[in-house]
């Protein structure tokens, strides 16, 4: 009979990753790989929403206080058309102007008398700012199905490590820990790579969507200016100046 330390240590020495690796079976390797697929895509989704996030953070009041400070309409269409294209306020302005030029181009037009020019450029803001919010919710939903599904894969992987366990007990007839140590050490890593992906994805996944929240309400508070500067050529004062210009009839529209 080997000795107790002899056994302890070959116990432990079939529960590292390694014995992990060489000891799985079909389910223990579909269980693996879709927690890895998880761990990429959802490091992939935080690394650029954050970055996102914080480049549309840094640029907002910028690009809203250029805009506003630009002496005429056209000018500051021509500055948004030079923004990056991921940067939203920018799109926001030129979906704007867009419409109020193609809606003052077809003056007379059955268009003019189906929808008058505030009705006109409220529409576009609305899909405007419906597609920047959009986009602004790309992989959150990957995020979100990570972390509410991530544990029960790993649950998975416990449960038929367990099994595993039960198997090797009633095959030897020896319930001793050299013979469980493998499939239970195989159980917890399992357990540990779903928690290691569910809570990254679960803590990112509350912080855009609060992040977002506070842009969606920039989005709205920066379309409602714009529609009433479009619409009657004025911004309602907010506390700060607007010295930009209305458009003057049959102004061109940005550039497509």
């Amino acid at each position: 009979m080997a000795p107790a330390g002899h056994g302890d240590a070959a116990a432990l020495s079939q529960m590292g990753f390694d014995h992990l690796i060489h000891n799985f079976d079909l389910l223990g390797w579909a269980v693996f790989w879709v927690l890895s697929i998880m761990t990429v895509g959802s490091w992939y989704f935080i690394l650029l929403n954050a970055w996102r996030a914080i480049q549309i953070r840094s640029r907002a009041d910028k690009v809203r206080h250029v805009f506003w400070e630009t002496t005429s309409a056209q000018e500051a269409v021509r500055i948004m058309e030079d923004q990056p294209k991921w940067e939203p306020f920018s799109k926001i302005a030129l979906e704007c102007a867009s419409a109020a030029a193609h809606h003052q181009r077809h003056e007379g037009s059955r268009l003019v008398e189906a929808l008058n020019r505030s009705e006109f450029i409220d529409r576009a803001l609305r899909q405007g700012v419906a597609r920047e919010s959009a986009r602004l919710e790309g992989g959150l939903t990957w995020l979100a199905t990570t972390g509410s599904t991530a544990p029960f894969v790993g649950l998975l992987g416990t449960v038929w490590g367990i099994y595993h366990a039960l198997i090797r007990i009633g095959a030897s007839g020896n319930a001793g820990i050299e013979t469980v140590a493998g499939p239970v050490g195989e159980a917890l890593i399992m357990t540990a790579m779903g928690l290691g992906v569910a809570i990254p994805a679960v803590l990112a996944y509350n912080i855009f969507v609060r992040a977002n929240r506070v842009t969606n309400a920039q989005f709205d508070e920066f379309a409602h200016d714009l529609h009433d500067f479009f619409a009657t050529g004025s911004r309602v004062d907010t506390g700060a100046a607007a010295t930009l210009t209305a458009p003057k009839p049959g102004a061109a529209g940005p550039r497509k």
